[in-house]
């Protein structure tokens, strides 16, 4: 509990005691001496009114509040900054590590793609269950007929997780925290790996054409949605078709049911499997998929590829946020 009880002293000294005002009367003031009136000989001009030691006490609450308060929001701010800078500092090490990861493992890309979209697409609206939650990690999960091929993939990132984790200060990230970044990583990477090689191979001028032409201005909204939390055991079986041999009308179906459509099938067709160029030759044959196919197809041949990295770095921040937009 604060006091105020510190700044009344001051205050009542001013005050005097019946004894002083008795004291007053019977002693005539002396020559050089100066004298106060108290009692019924003040007009009402000059008593010091209760109503003014009230106003002066709260006037010193008042300031002590305001400068208690002030010295508060620098704390908070302060910390919040320090917070935010940690947050940013910890996403750097998370990019730069899975960066390293994938690049000294290449053909690992479709298979990361892919276990972030099963992760994410277990999700049901009716009972809000599901979603990118890590459960993929679950070896019951992670064994089943639709993520046959993955292991590799969950290998690669429980490695890099033992390293992310060493400079974490608010504790280790979580598997669905990982697994989408890792996604992020393997598409961004595919990019600039495209642009290096627009760039005859050249390494420094396609990383440049990247950060000149890219989507890579939007990768930082994606760092937003972070901080999610595990699920403690597999989600139900039977949400995730196998891809490589469904109909395009079942996948069709599936990305329905998690509120997405076929332009959305189109653009994710690099996550449906390793071969992407199989994958797009079955989807062309479906008429509401093939307009969007032969937009992103159009798309990756032009040097900014405009179209085609801002759609895909929208799908990949709305799975990643499944579970908040229908939950």
């Amino acid at each position: 509990m604060v006091s105020f009880a510190s700044t009344l002293p001051s205050l009542v000294s001013f005050i005097p005691s019946p004894s002083s005002i008795t004291n007053a009367s019977r002693n005539p003031p002396q020559p050089g001496m100066i004298c106060c009136k108290f009692g019924s000989e003040l007009n009402n001009e000059d008593r010091f009114h209760r109503r003014d030691i009230l106003q002066s006490v709260g006037a010193a609450v008042g300031m002590d509040l305001i400068a208690r308060s002030s010295a508060f929001i620098e704390v908070a701010n302060a910390a919040d900054l320090i917070q935010r800078r940690q947050r940013s500092d910890f996403q750097s090490k998370i990019k730069l590590t899975l960066y390293d990861a994938i690049k000294a493992n290449p053909d690992i890309i479709p298979s990361l793609l892919t276990l972030a979209l099963n992760d994410a697409i277990t999700y049901d609206k009716a009972t809000k269950t599901g979603g990118p939650n890590g459960s993929i990690r679950f070896s019951s999960e992670i064994s089943r007929p639709e993520n046959k091929g993955l292991d590799a993939a969950l290998n690669l990132l429980e490695e890099s997780k033992k390293v992310i984790d060493l400079d974490s200060k608010g504790g280790p990230i979580s598997y669905a925290d990982l697994i989408q970044f890792a996604a992020q990583s393997a598409v961004k990477s595919t990019f600039i790996a495209s642009a290096i090689s627009k760039c005859g191979g050249n390494v420094e001028k396609g990383t440049l054409l990247y950060s000149a032409y890219g989507s890579n201005g939007q990768w930082g909204q994606f760092d937003r949605i972070f901080g999610r939390s595990d699920a403690q055991e597999p989600d139900p079986e039977g949400r995730v078709p196998q891809w490589d041999k469904a109909s395009v009308q079942e996948m069709k179906d599936k990305f329905k049911a998690v509120g997405l459509g076929p332009r959305q099938l189109a653009v994710m067709s690099s996550f449906l499997g390793p071969d992407q160029a199989a994958t797009e030759a079955l989807l062309v044959s479906d008429p509401e998929v093939l307009p969007w196919i032969q937009k992103y197809q159009r798309s990756r041949e032009t040097v900014s590829r405009t179209d085609y990295e801002a759609s895909i770095f929208l799908l990949l921040k709305l799975i990643k946020d499944l579970r908040n937009i229908y939950g």
